[in-house]
Order: C-alpha cells, then sequence, then structure tokens
C-alpha cells in the first residue's frame, strides 16, 4: 500500500463511504473463511474504506486483519507505515517496526498506537488536556513531519482543539508548522489572520491574510484587513500601521521555508544543511525543488525572491501554488 495509493487522490475524510466499503471488505471477509477468493474484494474494499475516511480506527483495523490473514506481511507492514505517516512519522513509532515480527505483533502495535494518539481529535483531546498531556504533546509534536495531507488534516483538527481551551500561542506556533508543510490550505491561514488581528499583532496578521489570498484568489482577506486597519481609530487617533515592508516578508518567507523542510528542525547541526542548494543559484534550487515534489519549501524561496523583485521566481511561484492547490 504506497503513499500514492492513499494520499494522492484524498482530500477530507467522507466517513459515510468509509463505512460502506468497510462493511463490504467486512463481509468478504466473512465469505472468504470458506472461499479464499473472496480475500481479494475484501482488501479492495477495506483499502478504498481508509481512502475515503483515514480518521475511522475500524478501517485501518479490518485492512491489516485482511493483510494477515492472507499471509501478506509486507503489505502489513505498508499498512503500519502508512498509518504511522498518518501520525506525523512519529521516530518512536517508527522505530518499533524494525526487526519486528509482524505475524505475531502487527495488530497489537496497530492497537497500541490508536490508543496512545487517537485519530478522533474529540477522543485525542480527552487523553491529551489531562494533566501534563499538552506538555507532553507540545514537545513531540514539534519533531513531527505534516508533509502528508492527511497528517496535515489530522493535526490541524487537534490544534483547533488547543485554541478552543485557550492555548492560543500553542496554536499559532503549531500551526504555523502545518501550513509551512502544506501552505494552500487558505481557511487555515484566514483564521490565524484573524487571530493575529484580535491580538494587535497586525504584522503578522498581514502576513497571514496575505498567504490566504495567494492561495485562493477569490478571497480579498488581504485588502479588507488594509481597509480595515486604515479605518481603525484608538484614543489617541488613527493607529500608525503600514504594510509591513520588503525586509520584513523576506524575513517571515525566510522563516516558513525553515519550517516548511521537516528535517532543517530536527537537523539543525547538520553539516549538509549549509550547502543542501549543492551551489545552485536560489531560484535553479527551487526549480530542483519543485521537480523533486518539495513544493512547499520551493513555494516559499519564490516567494521570498519574488519579493525581492525576481519575476521568474514570481511565474514560478504561480505555478508551484498551482500545483499544490491540484494535489
Amino acid at each position: 500500500m504506497a503513499t500514492t495509493d492513499l494520499g494522492s487522490s484524498l482530500q477530507h475524510p467522507r466517513r459515510s463511504l468509509g463505512n460502506r466499503h468497510r462493511s463490504q471488505a467486512e463481509k468478504f471477509l466473512n465469505l472468504s473463511t470458506n472461499d479464499k477468493s473472496n480475500i481479494s474484494w475484501a482488501e479492495q474494499s477495506a483499502r478504498q474504506a481508509v481512502l475515503h475516511d483515514f480518521t475511522h480506527p475500524d478501517n485501518w483495523r479490518v485492512l491489516l486483519t485482511i493483510k494477515l490473514e492472507s499471509q501478506d506481511f509486507e503489505g502489513a507492514r505498508a499498512v503500519l507505515d502508512e498509518l504511522f505517516l498518518i501520525l506525523g512519522r512519529d521516530p518512536d513509532l517508527l522505530s518499533q517496526l524494525d526487526g519486528l515480527e509482524l505475524k505475531q505483533s502487527a495488530t497489537n502495535l496497530l492497537e497500541a498506537a490508536l490508543s496512545i494518539d487517537p485519530l478522533d481529535p474529540d477522543i485525542w483531546w480527552e487523553l491529551t488536556s489531562q494533566e501534563g498531556g499538552v506538555v507532553e504533546f507540545l514537545q513531540r509534536v514539534r519533531s513531527l513531519d505534516f508533509t502528508d495531507q492527511r497528517a496535515n488534516i489530522l493535526f490541524s483538527r487537534r490544534m483547533e482543539r488547543l485554541l478552543a481551551d485557550g492555548y492560543e500561542d500553542e496554536y499559532l506556533e503549531l500551526t504555523r508548522k502545518l501550513l509551512a508543510q502544506r501552505p494552500s490550505n487558505h481557511e487555515a491561514w484566514k483564521k490565524m489572520g484573524h487571530l493575529h488581528e484580535r491580538r494587535y499583532e497586525f504584522d503578522q496578521a498581514w502576513f497571514c491574510y496575505d498567504q490566504a489570498q495567494t492561495h485562493s484568489t477569490n478571497l480579498t482577506s488581504r485588502d479588507d484587513f488594509k481597509i480595515r486597519m486604515e479605518s481603525i481609530i484608538d484614543g489617541k487617533g488613527k493607529i500608525a500601521w503600514k504594510t509591513p515592508d520588503i525586509a520584513d516578508r523576506v524575513e517571515f518567507l525566510t522563516r516558513m521555508q525553515v519550517l516548511a523542510n521537516p528535517t532543517l528542525e530536527t537537523a539543525k547541526d547538520d553539516d549538509d544543511d549549509d550547502d543542501e542548494g549543492g551551489g545552485l543559484s536560489e531560484i535553479d534550487y527551487a526549480k530542483k525543488l519543485f521537480t523533486e515534489e518539495r513544493l512547499s519549501e520551493a513555494f516559499f524561496i519564490c516567494r521570498r525572491l519574488a519579493a525581492e523583485g525576481d519575476s521568474e521566481a514570481k511565474s514560478l511561484a504561480e505555478q508551484i501554488r498551482e500545483a499544490m492547490n491540484s494535489e
């Protein structure tokens, strides 16, 4: 079960379709007791169940059961790999797969992962909101990889629970990382902009609204914010605010570029980081990243260069934006 099988075509979970395909998978699995030819039909339906709704733990359970029943232990490993990818490539989870005898341990490992890191955001929050849980989560999440779209969706929902319980600073920090690795979520950018604006962090609000409007040309959030700022009056008169200058924009986009690479935060001491471009110019390095499908990194490099007046980078940024929105 390669990433392209379950990841590339998925947008948001569709619970009803997932339930329907899981029900079919369970029916074929039961029939396979007397007719082994049904096991392949069971697997097809189970894969569709996970495709349509990766947030329902039973979809993963039935798919793994089918893999084990058909003695496909390599496929069982792929199921666990896929789940751990969605859980942010947690190194602690991945290390448990090394040298593991999956025939005996795959089901226990799946259940352990779902128990300590539930896919349902409400169940997850019940566990995380207990004493010490939020601190532990914040420490762990900073090392995770959210480049997979499903991981980004899953953790975005978790960030919403943090915000609802008053963890504004933590929400802003971690959502910024989520958006750096999947920047096409214009709704999340807009929501962050509203939060920064409410906190009178006007430059940060503008950056977020700018990203929202960049990724959804139907939005006018950046322009609307500018109009609001022109009309805001405090006790001393109009608030003295102006659109961030080029240096500030470059600094913001540089920070986002760093966050867009999951390895840079966890390997800052790696000597290879300084030579990552291999002597290429920045625009050529962005093109290289684009061909390697490291879209977020390439996008923020191009946006930064475009802010400095590079017309080629501006054109390439638009190509990358279109590619990200079509994923």
